[in-house]
């Protein structure tokens, strides 16, 4: 089964420096039928303008994963860490016992386009933790990527849950395939372009939930990034 969620959809949160669409509920959006999908709890598509940014602010017990799509993410936190993440790389913090952190656009001329996802932790309390890692182009261009991981396998972050989270890349008439395992769902958020997953047309900010599938069987439209989360 295939149960798709329209861009058009989400809850909006625009606050003038920050333009958000929830495919969740989060902050003042709130909707009983979109609390998450499985461990998957919180997908935003944010624009922040140039130069402005999250102020500092605390997570606690979340794996929280940025992934930027155009412009550069400047991250600060109290674990000491100082980064920016540009498109091709993805970031992995783990709030834990408890983190404070800021994310501020480092540019003053250009905006930032990203997705914040949050996965829930397979358990509460653990050590807060950051991690960053590129994945060019080159190695999501047609084919979907493993970037995230229980067990970091093939180079992918770490997330301390039992999820595999894929990248790719895709030019008209490209395609990919997802074996899922019996007892598996996934979820598809389409980034940018137009792809049709399991037969079914998605455009961008659309996310698919699926469910009782024995595979995710991709083939873009037009040029297109996605990603594909494999959930227990």
């Amino acid at each position: 089964m295939l149960a798709v969620r329209q861009a058009a959809d989400r809850g909006v949160a625009d606050f003038g420096w920050l333009d958000s669409r929830h495919s969740f509920s989060f902050g003042h959006y709130h909707d009983p039928a979109h609390m998450g999908f499985g461990d998957l709890r919180v997908l935003n598509e944010d624009r922040v303008r140039p130069g402005a940014g999250f102020d500092t602010h605390g997570h606690r017990d979340m794996e929280i994963v940025s992934y930027v799509l155009d412009g550069a993410l400047e991250h600060k936190d109290t674990l000491g860490t100082g980064a920016v993440l540009r498109p091709g790389e993805v970031q992995r913090m783990s709030a834990g016992t408890g983190v404070r952190h800021s994310e501020f656009n480092a540019s003053a001329s250009e905006p930032v386009h990203f997705l914040q996802i949050w996965i829930v932790p397979e358990r509460r309390g653990l050590a807060p933790g950051y991690e960053q890692k590129a994945f060019p182009a080159d190695e999501r261009r047609g084919r979907l990527r493993l970037v995230g991981s229980r067990d970091g396998r093939d180079g992918s972050l770490t997330i301390h849950q039992d999820v595999d989270l894929y990248a790719g890349v895709f030019g008209a008439g490209d395609g990919a395939d997802l074996p899922l395992r019996p007892g598996r769902r996934a979820w598809v958020q389409v980034a940018r372009g137009a792809v049709t997953v399991n037969g079914t047309p998605l455009g961008a900010g659309d996310g698919a939930a699926l469910t009782d599938e024995a595979a995710v069987s991709l083939r873009a439209d037009a040029p297109s990034e996605v990603l594909v989360f494999d959930l227990r």
